[in-house]
């Protein structure tokens, strides 16, 4: 009986290797970060850098501006005085202003038609005619109505009763504007809401439009504050002896004019960087809880 072959050996499978792990690509280098070259305003900025020195240097090294004369006048009697009545003249001007523009912006938003037509005619005209024009209308009263009521007129009204009646029947017209806009900018939902609520006519004024309004009457209002406060030197051409008329009166006798309208000039300057820092907070004071607020 044959012997049965044995089985072929089945050659061993070599064992696969393990899968290397993928080797991560190479690091890039950081991106560099340039910052754009601003050569051009750069160099403007230079430029306007050493010409505002060389004025400064020109200005403080002039003989010509006397600043010894400036400080010598800067604090004296006469000039303290006719700054005291500018600055009493501008809040004087101011309180009365809006408190007469404001019953003419609410006249204007009335629904009586005679009162919208009286104070849209009373806007038209004082923004129509210069101030001086008016200043001077009420200076020579006297000579259109000479009595009004069986009472002269001709020496009845002063320079500073004519400078305070001018200026405020001028600054109603645009303070009625301001008013206005800033009651326009209040939503109209709020005024609804106040009406449901039972709240009369004037206390909706009072307690709900003109707080909200003060937002939008506070900028331009601070601007005809200063606006008002130079603009009070026109009232030097009817002898008020306010700020640049009393230094008007020291140049005629000193001739020394350059160095008494610098002593002008740095005082409304000065008052005029307060009122603006003061103007700063009371906008931020009405801008709160809103975008405005900084």
């Amino acid at each position: 009986m044959p012997t049965p072959l044995a089985p072929l050996a089945t050659p061993a499978t070599p064992a696969t290797p393990a899968k290397e792990a993928a080797a991560p690509p190479p690091a890039e280098p950081p991106l560099r970060i340039v910052p754009a070259r601003r050569t051009g305003q750069r160099a403007a900025a230079g430029a306007v850098i050493v010409l505002l020195a060389l004025g400064l240097v020109s200005v403080v090294r002039n003989e010509a501006f006397q600043w010894d004369v400036v400080a010598r006048y800067f604090t004296s009697a006469s000039v303290l005085r006719g700054l005291g009545l500018t600055l009493w003249l501008t809040a004087l001007v101011m309180v009365l202003g809006f408190a007469l523009g404001t019953l003419l912006a609410v006249f204007r938003l009335s629904a009586n038609p005679v009162l919208r037509a009286v104070s849209w005619g009373y806007v038209w005209f004082f923004r129509s005619t210069p101030i001086l024009f008016q200043l001077l209308f009420w200076f020579n009263i006297g000579m259109l109505y000479p009595r009004i009521l069986g009472v002269s007129t001709v020496n009845l009204l002063g320079p500073i009763a004519v400078a305070v009646i001018g200026l405020t029947l001028h600054e109603a017209a645009y303070a009625a504007e301001v008013v206005r806009g800033g009651i326009l900018s209040v939503d109209r939902g709020q005024i609804e809401a106040a009406e449901s609520l039972g709240l009369g006519r004037w206390r909706r004024l009072s307690r709900i439009v003109l707080p909200q309004a003060m937002r939008a009457i506070v900028p331009p209002a601070g601007n005809m504050l200063i606006g008002t406060l130079k603009g009070t030197s026109i009232v030097s051409v009817i002898a008020v002896q306010d700020l640049l008329y009393s230094t008007q009166l020291v140049y005629h006798r000193t001739y020394e004019v350059i160095p008494l309208l610098l002593v002008a000039t740095l005082w409304y300057v000065a008052v005029t960087s307060v009122l603006s820092v003061g103007q700063y907070y009371v906008e931020r004071h009405y801008a709160r809880g809103t975008a405005g607020a900084r």
